[in-house]
């Protein structure tokens, strides 16, 4: 069994990922950062908070090796009106993750997965996707043994942690009703958070038990969609 470490384990993937984390027999301990106590309502001994209301402290709170984490989880975000302005936005989905990152590089953990965005690239003109660019570039530059991104696209779902805006609102709604003519009309350009978080964990689960080649692997929507529903 293998022990992992999540950040974003409050936000809507995130919380879905620890759930599943939680559940899987795959994993033996689960370290999740938070700025506050994170609930466990199945009371599993699995779970190792990690809390800190400072986020830049979060790094020094990085399981050393003796406690032998092997994979690190990634779906830690927020937006730019959460954040108050981009600039304090790229502090969390920048900066903030990358230095997580390097902590678990230093701790030695060899799987990397990273909830990145569908349109990531680091030559993007749009900032959004070009701050995500540069993250997987930066990611993928530490030389992680497995290193999983995946992409998705409009994050639909009911979300818990924050209220929707109109335009994300009306967004989730087109995603519902069209989810309910046909998976597959949503599917083409939105996911739910718990499907994400699926593909995440059994991605994971593959590079840990050695069923993926050492690299990068990189899941886009349709690659996604069929990896989540497998688990």
């Amino acid at each position: 069994m293998a022990v992992a470490t999540l950040a974003g384990s409050t936000g809507h993937v995130g919380s879905s990922i620890l759930t599943y984390l939680l559940a899987n027999p795959s994993f033996s301990a689960v370290y999740a950062y938070s700025r506050r106590d994170l609930p466990n309502p199945a009371g599993s001994t699995k779970l190792h908070p990690l809390t800190s209301s400072t986020t830049s402290q979060w790094p020094t709170l990085f399981p050393s090796r003796e406690a032998a984490p092997k994979i690190f989880f990634s779906g830690l975000a927020t937006t730019r009106a959460d954040a108050g302005g981009f600039d304090n936005q790229r502090l969390i989905d920048y900066d903030l993750n990358l230095d997580l990152a390097k902590a678990a590089k230093t701790a030695g953990v060899e799987t990397y997965v990273l909830i990145s965005s569908a349109g990531a690239d680091s030559k993007s003109m749009f900032a959004y996707m070009k701050m995500k660019g540069e993250l997987e570039d930066s990611i993928r530059a530490l030389g992680f043994k497995h290193t999983v991104f995946l992409r998705p696209g409009f994050i639909a779902g009911e979300r818990t942690s924050r209220p929707s805006g109109a335009s994300e609102a009306a967004l989730r709604w087109v995603a519902k009703i069209s989810g309910s003519v046909s998976p597959a009309l949503k599917n083409a350009w939105a996911q739910d958070g718990e499907l994400i978080a699926k593909a995440a964990v059994h991605a994971g689960v593959q590079c840990v038990q050695g069923k993926r080649q050492d690299g990068v692997w990189e899941l886009a929507q349709a690659d996604i969609v069929k990896l989540g529903s497998e688990l």
